[in-house]
């Protein structure tokens, strides 16, 4: 029964540095998606693009297929992570919009702004 225990703790310990990976990479995928959606509100583009959504959603459930785990829970997974996505690009948007940034001019830089105290 030792050795059960040993090797149940051995697995237990692998999982929890599997947990933290995948936490620090969610935490590294969200600083990008973060930066994308400043620079749609930067630029006036909606904070939803269901076209790129359906292409990563196809991506990912054929890469899930590819590693032996369920597309369905993949789908599942990412539909979740990119409802939050669109949660924070619309809170990005809204909060650039109450603070009036205007849209970026033609150079890319956003126009400048008096600052409002």
């Amino acid at each position: 029964m030792s050795a059960a225990r040993a090797e149940l703790g051995r697995l237990r310990d692998s999982i929890d540095n599997i947990d933290a990976a995948v936490v620090h990479l969610l935490a590294e995928r969200f600083t990008h998606t973060r930066r994308v959606g400043e620079l749609k509100a930067r630029h006036g583009l909606p904070p939803a693009d269901p076209g790129r959504e359906a292409r990563q959603i196809a991506r990912l459930r054929s890469i899930a297929e590819s590693a032996r785990l369920d597309p369905e829970f993949a789908e599942k997974f990412l539909t979740f992570i990119v409802a939050e996505v669109i949660r924070h690009h619309e809170s990005i948007a809204r909060s650039r919009t109450e603070h009036r940034i205007p849209a970026a001019r033609d150079g890319g830089a956003p126009a400048p702004v008096l600052a409002e105290y």
